[in-house]
């Protein structure tokens, strides 16, 4: 594997590109972007030669119903054993989602570094990752599925512009068996899954709010309340949080059939109360996912999402057809706090701090779904009851 740096420079100067024996054909035109030319490089650098998780618990099967599906964000690497992990690793659970800063790749210790061309502090961080041994447990006994946030993403808060995007992209699809997947056969990493009969049909959707989303609106008063580091854009500025293709490819899941749908994005969907990132900063962005939802006629949609470093339960009426829902799940090891002052209107009591995980447990019979923050030792401190009628679903 190649580690040294590579200069863009350097690489828009290959005449070059790569064959598929690895080896350079002097005879193809000079790239004409460091896009591209970063590409060609890339495509140097083997599958082999990236870290990945090894197998884990295979996904259900089609036709398998599922009751519970836990949910967390934000695992330190470089932390010791997490004991949210290690009550993960006991639950009973049909499905483990984890929704983004699976690692933290654009850190050394408590210090942020400049991930350049070979990514070589993400990639070993997903090395790390792989060595923990509550990660290993929690992988071989629940199927997974997976988002990636920004620290997995390669650069803290970082969007389309991160010139290092589809090297970081493959890390991510080498690391999660994603590679010979749909998934990996488009740019971004956002892909969906269904479980279950007609009746008790679950559908999972990961959605990518990096790859292709637009630059934020930095904030016009540093760490101020709500508005901590961005402002939300103005109306019609264009900015964009999934990318034309994904967009598209969200509209054609909607329509796809289910009964509970489950739409998990790594930053926050309903609250705006706050500056940090979240959809809110785009509410273009954030008003055409609700205003997607109408149009498809998606019935059963709950939001999960994490980043944030507490937990969180919202619900509100009005801006879906029926009451819109989202737990947010965060931290797995990374807290900051004990207690959370933060209260958006759409909330469902206080925010928990401290570490954390999440659960949606669905009761097919009653019909039924609790929503619930459990503690790093496996305790619910947070739940919010809904009944199926509550999201449309009959």
């Amino acid at each position: 594997m190649t580690r040294g740096l590579v200069s863009l420079a350097a690489l828009l100067s290959l005449g070059a590109c790569v064959t598929e024996g690895g080896g350079i054909n002097i005879f193809t035109p000079k790239p004409d972007s460091a896009e591209e030319a970063l590409e060609l490089y890339y495509d140097t650098i083997p599958d082999s030669a990236l870290p990945a998780a090894g197998e884990g618990a295979a996904l259900p099967g089609d036709d398998a119903v599922l009751t519970t599906i836990l949910i967390g964000s934000c695992l330190d690497e470089e932390k010791g054993p997490s004991s949210a992990m290690m009550s993960i690793a006991e639950e009973d659970a049909d499905l483990f989602l984890m929704v983004g800063d699976n690692v933290y790749g654009d850190r050394d210790g408590r210090a942020y570094v400049n991930n350049q061309t070979d990514l070589d502090e993400l990639r070993e961080s997903f090395a790390d990752l792989a060595e923990r041994d509550d990660f290993q447990t929690v992988r071989a006994k629940h199927p997974m599925m997976v988002a990636w946030d920004d620290h997995d993403f390669g650069a803290n808060d970082a969007g389309q512009e991160f010139p290092f995007r589809s090297l970081a992209e493959r890390v991510h699809e080498v690391f999660w068996g994603l590679e010979d997947e749909d998934v990996g056969q488009w740019p971004g990493t956002y892909y969906a899954r269904s479980f279950g009969p007609e009746g008790q049909r679950v559908q999972v959707i990961m959605l990518d709010t990096r790859f292709f989303r637009s630059g934020l609106t930095p904030t016009d008063d540093w760490g101020a309340k709500g508005k901590e580091r961005y402002l939300p854009a103005p109306t019609g500025s264009m900015q964009d949080m999934l990318g034309a293709a994904q967009w598209t490819w969200l509209e054609n899941q909607l329509q796809q059939p289910a009964d509970i749908r489950l739409i998990a994005s790594s930053i926050q969907i309903m609250p705006t109360v706050h500056g940090w990132e979240a959809w809110s900063v785009l509410p273009d962005e954030r008003q055409r996912l609700f205003d997607l939802i109408k149009k498809s006629e998606a019935t059963g949609v709950v939001f999960l999402s994490g980043d944030r470093h507490t937990a969180f339960i919202y619900e509100e009426e009005d801006v879906l057809p029926y009451t819109a829902h989202e737990l947010t799940a965060s931290s797995l090891n990374v807290a900051f706090a004990t207690e959370s002052e933060e209260f958006d209107a759409r909330q469902v009591g206080a925010g928990y701090a401290p570490e954390n995980y999440g659960a949606v447990e669905i009761d097919w019979d009653a019909k039924t779904i609790a929503l619930k923050v459990k503690d790093n030792t496996g305790e619910t401190v947070r739940q919010n009851d809904l009944s199926f009628a509550e999201i449309g679903v009959n």
